[in-house]
């Protein structure tokens, strides 16, 4: 089994909560790393402060609403840098708002992906998401 290092920038607890456990269910040894909101996220991928040991992420599910810089600005910063670039990005948010969709395509992300509202739903998708970047998809190094 491969190993998978995720990071999850998300400051939901309970939505913290179901993506691990959805995570838990999955055929790939995942590690998962939690920023709870912007400035914590650019700090892990800039290996700055406390993070300055960790392993660059293989995956980066992004919320759009997260305190200090939002998701947009994350996103942008992570794409505008010939590193951080190549790690695919995935906007997990509730919004289904046109112009969060919009921006986040002109950022570059990876993919977006509405939360389901309903649980079960919600850990389905999950591991949808883990199924097609982790297992078929070919991730850079």
């Amino acid at each position: 089994m491969k190993l998978a290092n995720i990071l999850l920038v998300e400051d939901n607890e309970g939505d913290i909560l179901l993506t691990r456990e959805a995570f838990d269910e999955s055929k790939v040894i995942i590690d998962i790393n939690v920023a709870r909101n912007g400035q914590e996220a650019l700090d892990y991928l800039y290996k700055r402060g406390e993070y300055t040991e960790v392993k660059k992420p293989d995956l980066i599910l992004l919320d759009i609403n997260i305190p200090v810089f939002n998701g947009h600005e994350v996103l942008k910063k992570i794409k505008g840098d010939p590193i951080l670039k190549k790690i695919p990005v995935i906007m997990l948010t509730t919004s289904s708002n046109e112009k969060d969709i919009e921006k986040a395509y002109e950022n570059h992300t990876n993919s977006y992906v509405r939360k389901p509202l309903n649980m079960e739903d919600f850990l389905k998708v999950i591991l949808k998401i883990e199924e097609f970047w982790l297992q078929i998809n070919t991730l850079t190094k």
